[in-house]
């Protein structure tokens, strides 16, 4: 038999490591609002394809160094699976196309309001796919978010629908991710291979137009253009690092980093107007995820108390019956 698992918390060690990891794939996902500008005049169609078509190829590379080709084969005999993939890429992509539109359209505000809203999404799809049951801070939670998406809709003179867009397609991608349980590396490589053949002709569409701006532009837009492969898998391998070292509730405070950096960068970098029903909207937005955050701390703590105290329990008990048996 081999060494026994380890069950108990990481060590120190492991954990710097994670949360170093943790900071390094929210923090890059906080501050890409500034990259996708650099890609102009390429639209956002041409960008969201050649993120498609590079991604593949940065994935596959970090698939053959790590030799984690094991998954394929299995995966290819689930039609199932095979079925979820199609809609996990199918809903990635509207959620990427409407980002990068929404960056280089002077959005990045609203766009950062849809990862906010994000986590109030997931909680809402459960209730209503997952028929799962609430506590009562998380309903208090859920009101006050449509509440606040009530507000922004006075304050844009319309529904949110870019933050709508971007928090729907995430929770659904989310929702579809946590049923194929695959890893983010293999998931995204087996989403990117769905996405490529169409990225592709797109691509190949657009050149045929004359409306392509890769090559055209020069060698470093053309870089730029097969770093967005770099972009979205580089993330995305910082956060399977930290998933497995630190625990669920560090990487669901630390989810907030990235919304946090988008709407600073929105507002101070970008310029973008706030008036004050804008703000009052955001308000709402905080004070129902200060509330999920607080619940789910103390649902951890509690659940954290209950596992030590059976354990001790546990650990306590042969010596209380061989003590016994001695006496006899």
């Amino acid at each position: 038999m081999g060494p026994e698992p380890h069950i108990g918390p990481e060590p120190k060690g492991e954990q710097r490591i994670g949360l170093l990891n943790g900071f390094a794939a929210y923090g890059m996902w906080g501050i890409v609002p500034l990259f996708w500008p650099l890609l102009e005049p390429a639209s956002a169609g041409e960008i969201l394809a050649h993120r498609m078509v590079w991604s593949l190829g940065f994935v596959l590379i970090a698939l053959m160094v790590t030799r984690r080709w094991a998954w394929a084969v299995p995966l290819l005999r689930q039609p199932r699976k095979l079925g979820l993939i199609t809609v996990a890429a199918a809903v990635i992509t509207v959620n990427w196309g409407v980002y990068i539109w929404a960056v280089n359209s002077g959005h990045v505000v609203e766009a950062s309001l849809g990862y906010f809203i994000n986590p109030l999404v997931t909680i809402a799809m459960g209730v209503l796919l997952l028929k799962e049951r609430l506590r009562p801070v998380q309903w208090a939670a859920v009101g006050i978010g449509f509440a606040a998406v009530l507000v922004l809709t006075v304050g844009y003179g319309q529904p949110p629908w870019v933050s709508l867009c971007l928090a729907f397609s995430f929770a659904t991608y989310g929702l579809v991710k946590k049923k194929l349980n695959l890893g983010g590396i293999e998931s995204l490589a087996a989403e990117t291979a769905i996405q490529f053949l169409p990225a592709l002709g797109y691509l190949v569409w657009l050149s045929a137009q004359g409306d392509a701006t890769f090559g055209g532009e020069g060698a470093g837009h053309a870089v730029l253009l097969a770093g967005t492969g770099v972009v979205t898998a580089l993330p995305l391998v910082c956060f399977g690092a930290a998933a497995i070292r630190v625990p669920l509730s560090t990487l669901g405070l630390l989810q907030y980093l990235a919304p946090v950096l988008q709407f600073l960068l929105g507002i101070l970098y970008f310029h973008e107007a706030m008036p004050p029903e804008r703000w009052a909207g955001f308000a709402l937005v905080w004070a129902a995820l200060s509330l999920l955050t607080w619940d789910a701390l103390r649902t951890a703590q509690r659940s954290r108390t209950v596992l030590r105290n059976a354990t001790i329990a546990a650990a306590s008990a042969p010596a209380g019956e061989s003590s016994l048996s001695r006496r006899q």
